[in-house]
């Protein structure tokens, strides 16, 4: 059994131990909390932007897999936005705590690096034999988790406009968690 694949089906489940620590260790500052929240908002909309576009199947668990090339929003940037949201959503999260600053966010830096590299490179697997040349030439242009500063419009023959709607289903769970870990470190602020 190739290990990426059992890393990109428990991805759901990889921060909980961190998530965990953090809310343990919290505390938060006016800054830490203020700082941290707009880094995790960021995260967020990018993430949001995201599955907008491409829809549910991001959040499949199975195996790797993908019905469409989706070059369009934040994919015309960069190859993996969900998960530069990701990280930037647990960072905000870990700043806003100021928990065990800084080895917990420097420890969950370096293991959900490791975690999108292994998850990525099992993708670009997939995708290569499934797109060919035209995902090629995709990865030749857009960058893996460094944003471009222009859009990528090259051809593809895949387009699909954002969808508010279907970004909002498919993002509730992240939404969900990310206003428990908020809550959770308010509280944490505000009993003292």
């Amino acid at each position: 059994m190739d290990i990426r694949s059992k890393i990109f089906e428990l991805r759901s489940y990889t921060p909980i131990p961190f998530i965990l620590v953090m809310v343990w260790f919290a505390h938060p500052t006016p800054t830490t909390l203020v700082v941290g929240f707009i880094l995790g908002v960021v995260g967020e909309v990018i993430r949001f932007w995201g599955v907008s576009i491409a829809g549910s199947e991001t959040r499949t668990t199975g195996t790797v897999g993908a019905t469409h090339l989706v070059t369009e929003g934040p994919f015309g940037y960069v190859r993996n936005p969900l998960y530069v949201g990701n990280i930037l959503l647990y960072a905000g999260c870990g700043i806003m705590s100021n928990a065990l600053m800084p080895w917990l966010q420097l420890a969950a830096l370096v293991y959900f690096v490791f975690q999108y590299q292994m998850i990525v490179s099992r993708e670009e697997e997939h995708l290569k034999v499934a797109f060919g040349d035209e995902y090629t030439r995709y990865c030749d242009n857009v960058p893996r988790f460094v944003p471009r500063i222009t859009r990528y419009v090259g051809e593809h023959s895949f387009h699909r406009e954002a969808d508010f709607s279907r970004g909002f289903k498919s993002e509730t769970r992240t939404l969900q968690a990310f206003s428990i870990i908020v809550l959770l470190i308010l509280v944490r602020y505000f009993a003292g």
